[in-house]
């Protein structure tokens, strides 16, 4: 079993290696593409702007899509799920991966941006990667973005802060989150556990 971190200069990386590493995940690092070839699981973290990831992240784009055709276990953590929808309102001209139709806006006005802190979920569907968590559990958000998709059976959980803030999606081979299960205590390294199960499938 091999899962690999895509090390695109955007990432809180050594957080979610620690924490991948804990569960018995024994990650590995990918610095370039041709890195990715035989995981069996990939994980892409994010830590900034939706432009300036996507910029770093154009390079990994065609390899990452081949392995999702093909089945690869997918994980994409904060703005590494944010890059996965069309575009950004933070980024106007910016394209993103486009795996999940819809765009990425800003959260609304009047509430704290960017939302820092501990927050509770919403379960909206039961999904594998969501075993072991129950409604009302709490995990660690830092952003002022959030993903909208067009579709909704994608959204896994949502978190409330002033509208209803997609916190996970699901769709086939993927997962991701708003949220940092890194940081998230017990119960986010419980998400990364169910992610490590399913990648020795």
């Amino acid at each position: 079993m091999t899962i690999v971190i895509v090390d695109y200069g955007m990432g809180n990386l050594f957080s979610i290696y620690n924490a991948l590493d804990h569960v018995g995940g024994n990650p590995r690092f990918a610095r370039d593409p041709q890195d990715l070839k035989g995981a069996k699981a990939i994980v892409v973290p994010g830590v900034g702007a939706f432009g300036s990831c996507m910029a770093q992240l154009s390079r990994f784009s065609e390899s990452l899509l081949q392995h999702f055709q093909e089945g690869v276990l997918m994980l994409g953590i904060c703005v590494g799920m944010q890059v996965l929808f069309e575009e950004s309102e933070e980024s106007p001209g910016a394209a993103g991966l486009g795996w999940i139709s819809g765009r990425v806006v800003r959260l609304p006005a009047g509430v704290m941006i960017p939302q820092m802190g501990w927050n509770c979920l919403k379960i909206k569907q039961h999904v594998e990667m969501l075993d072991g968590i129950s409604e009302g559990d709490m995990f660690y958000f830092v952003h002022s973005y959030y993903g909208l998709p067009e579709d909704d059976s994608v959204v896994a959980a949502t978190t409330e802060h002033g509208v209803d803030v997609t916190a996970a999606i699901c769709r086939d081979n993927l997962f991701a989150t708003q949220f940092h299960p890194e940081k998230s205590g017990p119960k986010g390294l419980q998400i990364l556990k169910n992610f490590v199960r399913a990648a020795r499938c």
